[in-house]
């Protein structure tokens, strides 16, 4: 199953960029957040047998931060983010999530970083600057724009899934997820409707409203629920270094299906970034957590 999570996710990016192509990021956008809730109220009434868990006025809250952080902001950048970069230059991009994730540990005082971890931080930081030195180099500043962009948005998530973490532990994960995305739906679509408003939906193929859904439904919310899953009965630890084969198998089908080419530079920056993600990630185990609570 996480095997199939990897190709279904690496897939993806090229799947997604011909739907922009066809229809426009922000179309894509909308329609993600029309289909996302109702699958989420459906998901929540079936676990529930329509009995839906009491939140509290002050995890509302929290609960529309969180939607408006991981979902509105962290979404809508990476749906962006794509549109304006590569196949494989966005799966590598968003593939030093983990680096953020250590950093923000690190300054809220939850885990002190150790040697190990300050070389891959370092490391992942100087892949970055090799991987997009070409596109600097020949100018392509729109690529460019793209890959900072999914930076960003790959820090949003590393916030978003440090902060989601206590409100998981209280509520359960199919909980704030279904519910955060419920909450973060309304906002999301506000901001996709101007750029949405001339997308020409009559025009779309079969084939590409099954890539629609594939890209809605099976990648994203059942991929998320899959992966869980898959958490659950491996471990965290285990299946974590398995998010490393995305970006190849991104690179594979983009090459395949839209014709990428990586020159030599770009292939030892996305190396050099994976490295330096993994040395991040094997230092942690040896680092000395803190004992606190992200507000």
């Amino acid at each position: 199953m996480a095997l199939a999570l990897v190709v279904i996710w690496g897939a993806n990016f090229s799947i997604q960029k011909a739907l922009f192509a066809a229809i426009g990021p922000s179309a894509f956008l909308l329609a993600r957040y029309l289909i996302m809730p109702l699958l989420a109220v459906l998901l929540l009434a079936w676990r529930t047998r329509l009995r839906f868990p009491r939140i509290s006025r002050g995890d509302w809250l929290q609960l529309a931060r969180l939607g408006l952080i991981g979902h509105t902001l962290h979404i809508g950048l990476v749906t962006w983010g794509i549109h304006l970069s590569t196949a494989f230059s966005s799966s590598v991009i968003l593939a030093v999530g983990p680096v953020f994730t250590l950093l923000i540990l690190r300054y809220k005082g939850i885990e002190r970083m150790s040697a190990a971890q300050v070389g891959g931080v370092l490391l992942a930081c100087a892949g970055v600057l090799v991987f997009l030195s070409d596109k600097l180099a020949a100018g392509r500043w729109d690529a460019t724009g793209g890959d900072l962009v999914l930076v960003v948005a790959a820090s949003l998530f590393s916030y978003y899934t440090v902060a989601a973490k206590p409100m998981i532990e209280r509520l359960g994960a199919v909980t704030v997820m279904c519910y955060s995305t419920i909450l973060a739906s309304l906002p999301t679509i506000l901001l996709a409707l101007p750029g949405a408003a001339g997308a020409d939906w009559a025009a779309l193929t079969p084939a590409q409203w099954a890539m629609m859904a594939w890209a809605i439904v099976v990648s994203a919310f059942c991929g998320w629920l899959a992966w869980g899953w898959v958490n659950a009965v491996r471990g965290v630890a285990r299946t974590a270094p398995l998010a490393y084969l995305t970006p190849p198998v991104a690179g594979a089908v983009a090459w395949i299906a839209t014709g990428e080419r990586f020159t030599m530079i770009k292939i030892a920056g996305a190396a050099v970034v994976l490295a330096g993600v993994a040395l991040a990630q094997i230092g942690s185990r040896g680092a000395r957590e803190v004992p606190a609570q992200i507000d």
